[in-house]
């Protein structure tokens, strides 16, 4: 064994006993790069210049486009999280399915899902459910376990349904990876980048899958094992009062801004920051109209604007600074500037019903929190792989993977498995940015898609936090459950979610179209 496998070797040892004795993982990845890159240049095996291509890294990082999608995606969530939108929607969603076997726990699913689409953040969903739903289900008489699964498999949602904050950053290392192994092989010129909108489209038909397979488990329970799932009472919905006429009110808000930052992304309209950047607005103005106090017609008049700029923009030439423009572009072009006004003036009134209401300054706060987290694991992440990049990591892996036997689909499920192991004890941002980089370049030489492989990247995360006893969305839903809640219960539920995403793997495994078919469809 060389001197650079050693050293690399002992990076990795040393790496998690540091994450053993509790240290915070963005300064474990960093200390350990700059310890280990010393011992590499003062043993001869690394060169100074090596480590000098790490502030254009970062120089990178700060320019980078996308990367600006993740603190706007997370004040969305945050903020809709914060205006009990999942309260409300679960409310509805039960009304709803009240006369449908095992409708709470399908409601559960669907609002899951909905919820994951809106944030994209697994503790955030996990949490809210678990404070929401996990006690009315009990109250109704489900069973514990099926109860903490159901809440527990939902959050998890968040991973593989779009806007994924996963997907984002998967989508940016992949992107670089996959122009990198175009570039070695010599033929960038005719291959276009890997974007995050096509890994949005490829986690699309999976994440619904899986959807419809949790509620397919849902109503076998509710069938096969009734008192599980005990069926309709109607002294439920008398006592909690939810009303009909409610049911608007909470659906479209919610599914609008769906449809609006998903639908920009896939439809080309906008690129996923710009969608960002309107599901942000959009989630202030909707906590604006639902908890703040005062009058709510210029909020109003801001979503009217904006839906007036889209029709206007459908049908004119609203360019500015052209040659000659005509008359009626000219008259468009100044309504557009006076809907441009209502917006600015409903956005300032939004911030201040939500200063007024308290929600504001909390939202900032956690989403400071969160990107802060997010963008110093990277800086971490960034410097600790390139240390193991310079020391040839990326061809040792490739020779590993090469030299195993079978082909790709025996590397690929090594590296599944590797992932799977790591999803235990390593949050998907540190896995994103320090095990793909390394991984990804080798099974896309081998001829792996990339979208595909990003989508079972994701799908396979999400299956990690899910499963006993490791799983960050159980330890989530463990800190708010009731006392009267045993781990073992929580344990016991969510194992059959996990044979159904093994199930979901599998599926997509053996049918790549599965995640590949959507994207090639709308972006070619």
């Amino acid at each position: 064994m060389e001197l650079a496998e050693i050293l690399i070797l002992l990076m990795v040892m040393a790496t998690g006993g540091f994450l053993l004795c509790g240290f915070p993982v963005a300064f474990t990845l960093g200390g350990t790069a700059l310890i280990f890159g010393a011992l590499g240049i003062v043993s001869g095996v690394l060169e100074p210049r090596d480590l000098m291509l790490y502030p254009d890294r970062i120089f990178g990082t700060m320019t980078n486009s996308v990367l600006m999608a993740v603190p706007l995606f997370v004040f969305m969530g945050v903020m809709l999280e914060r205006s009990r939108v999942a309260e409300e929607l679960l409310e509805s969603m039960s009304y709803l399915m009240r006369r449908v076997r095992g409708g709470l726990g399908i409601s559960v699913t669907i609002v899951g899902a909905l919820l994951a689409a809106s944030t994209g953040i697994v503790g955030a969903t996990v949490v809210t459910m678990g404070l929401i739903s996990l006690p009315t289900m009990l109250r109704r008489g489900y069973s514990p376990s099926l109860a903490a699964g159901s809440i527990a498999a939902a959050g998890t949602l968040g991973q593989i349904i779009p806007p994924s904050i996963v997907l984002i950053l998967l989508g940016d290392v992949l992107s670089t990876a996959y122009l990198n192994v175009r570039r070695e092989l010599g033929d960038a010129a005719t291959h276009t980048a890997v974007s995050v909108g096509d890994l949005f489209a490829g986690a699309l038909v999976p994440g619904l899958a899986l959807v419809l397979l949790y509620v397919a488990y849902q109503f076998g329970v509710a069938i096969f094992r009734p008192q599980d799932a005990p069926p309709y009472d109607a002294a439920h919905f008398e006592a909690e009062g939810v009303e009909v006429p409610n049911l608007l009110q909470a659906f479209i808000p919610p599914f609008s801004l769906i449809i609006a930052v998903l639908g920009s992304i896939l439809t080309g309209i906008a690129t996923p920051t710009e969608a960002a950047s309107v599901g942000a607005i959009g989630a202030l103005f909707l906590a604006a109209i639902k908890r703040g106090e005062g009058a709510k017609w210029p909020v109003y008049s801001g979503l009217y604007a904006i839906i007036g700029l889209l029709f206007l923009n459908s049908i004119f030439d609203l360019r500015i600074g052209r040659t000659i423009t005509p008359m009626v572009d000219q008259i468009a072009i100044g309504a557009g500037f006076l809907m441009c006004a209502l917006v600015v003036l409903a956005v300032a009134a939004a911030i201040i019903r939500s200063i007024n209401s308290g929600i504001l300054r909390s939202v900032v706060r956690s989403t400071a929190q969160t990107t802060s987290m997010v963008f110093t694991i990277l800086i971490g992440a960034s410097l600790f792989s390139l240390v193991l990049i310079s020391y040839g990591s990326d061809d040792i892996v490739h020779n590993l993977l090469s030299n195993l036997g079978g082909g790709r689909m025996t590397a690929l499920i090594v590296v599944m498995l590797v992932m799977f192991i790591l999803g235990f004890f390593l949050d998907f941002i540190e896995i994103t940015f320090v095990v793909v980089p390394i991984v990804a370049p080798a099974l896309l030489l081998m001829g792996v898609d990339p979208i595909w492989l990003g989508v079972m990247m994701a799908l396979n995360l999400q299956t990690s936090f899910l499963t006993p006893p490791f799983g960050f969305a159980l330890f989530y839903l463990r800190g708010v459950a009731p006392l009267e809640v045993t781990t073992g219960q929580i344990y016991r539920g969510a194992v059959p979610f996990i044979i159904i995403q093994v199930i979901a793997l599998l599926m997509i495994a053996l049918f790549p179209a599965l995640a590949t078919w959507l994207p090639e469809v709308i972006f070619g």
